[in-house]
């Protein structure tokens, strides 16, 4: 684990639930604002959990009428849960790997409602990314003690 990845660490676990996701939510938010990343319709209404598993970091959330928003602290179990490394989001974040190579490299695993995990699949790999993106991710992969290119599950 790179030096950065344990001061991220060390810090989104002394942080509450909902500070630790609050980031992340607001990003998906600002995307979706400027355009980049509109959820389907079938998002809408349910509940979501990604997991950055270097980062020991929980985000839950829920897709309300068309909007991200932080799931509030009685939301239960989430109805699709994501779990992947930091480079590997980074990497699909960028358009440079694809969930279903994730998902059979087992470096994605996707537990939950099977049809909902379905639509999620379909809108991440169709979803278009600016192209300064890619450069964004790379960027921030290096930082964190690898390139795009490899690096696993730690």
């Amino acid at each position: 684990m790179s030096a950065l990845q344990s001061l991220l660490t060390r810090v989104h676990r002394r942080l509450p639930g909902r500070a630790r996701a609050l980031p992340l939510v607001s990003a998906l938010e600002l995307a979706r604002r400027a355009g980049w990343l509109e959820p389907p319709a079938a998002l809408d209404g349910h509940s979501f959990l990604l997991t950055v598993t270097d980062l020991g970091l929980d985000v839950p959330f829920r897709c309300e009428q068309g909007r991200f928003r932080l799931a509030s602290g009685d939301s239960g179990v989430p109805e699709l849960t994501l779990r992947a490394c930091v480079r590997d989001y980074l990497r699909l974040l960028a358009g440079q790997c694809d969930t279903d190579t994730l998902f059979f490299r087992r470096r994605l695993v996707i537990g939950g409602d099977t049809a909902l995990g379905l639509e999620v699949k379909y809108w991440l790999d169709a979803a278009p990314r600016p192209v300064w993106l890619g450069a964004i991710a790379g960027k921030l992969a290096a930082g964190l003690g690898g390139g795009l290119g490899g690096g696993g599950q730690r």
